[in-house]
């Protein structure tokens, strides 16, 4: 069974081990190993920027991915989203249960009224489920971020609240029958 819990000191290291990973790496913005001082730094600047909350993703009790919010605008009412497995995680329901909990949170808990992603434009399969999730595609910034050499494209995608409301009795069914949600 999935579950999150805050994001706590003792995990800065095993965060830092994810993401560097070649396996997450390829899906970020940046592809260069993040050194210990630099993850320092940005571990420090999170736990204390009150626009973003940082869950880890569990996976029967032990820790399998990494789930977050960021700017977070509550004039605006809309906030982005990210978040990475563990790459032997994959495949197993974690992404539909992270999916579905930040769907959850920003919209009955924090009352927003959207929520924004953007995504690689060469990561199809999570562009799809976040379809499948009741996201839209709102737009595609062209060869918005360089990575080893190579311009990519990064899709922008977006929910609004009412479009996740009538989206989510259908979907709660699924996750229900996979056991991904009690």
């Amino acid at each position: 069974m999935f579950g999150l819990r805050d994001l706590r000191t003792e995990d800065k290291d095993l965060v830092r081990a994810w993401r560097n990973h070649p396996e997450i790496a390829k899906y970020m913005y940046t592809d260069h190993e993040i050194t210990e001082m630099e993850h320092e730094r940005w571990f420090a600047r999170i736990l204390n920027d009150a626009t973003s909350r940082f869950w880890i993703i569990t996976g029967d009790g032990e820790a399998i991915g990494l789930l977050s919010i960021s700017q977070i605008d509550s004039h605006n009412r809309r906030c982005y989203w990210a978040y990475y497995l563990d790459p032997y995680t994959r495949g197993k329901g974690a992404g539909s249960f992270a999916e579905y909990s930040v769907l959850q949170h920003v919209f009955t808990e924090l009352n927003l009224n959207k929520l924004c992603g953007e995504v690689l434009g060469f990561n199809r399969s999570v562009i799809k489920m976040h379809k499948r999730f009741g996201f839209v595609e709102e737009g595609v910034l062209r060869k918005h971020i360089l990575k080893q050499g190579q311009w990519h494209d990064v899709v922008c995608v977006g929910i609004l609240r009412e479009e996740w409301e009538k989206t989510r009795p259908e979907i709660e069914t699924r996750l229900r029958a996979d056991g991904i949600i009690d």
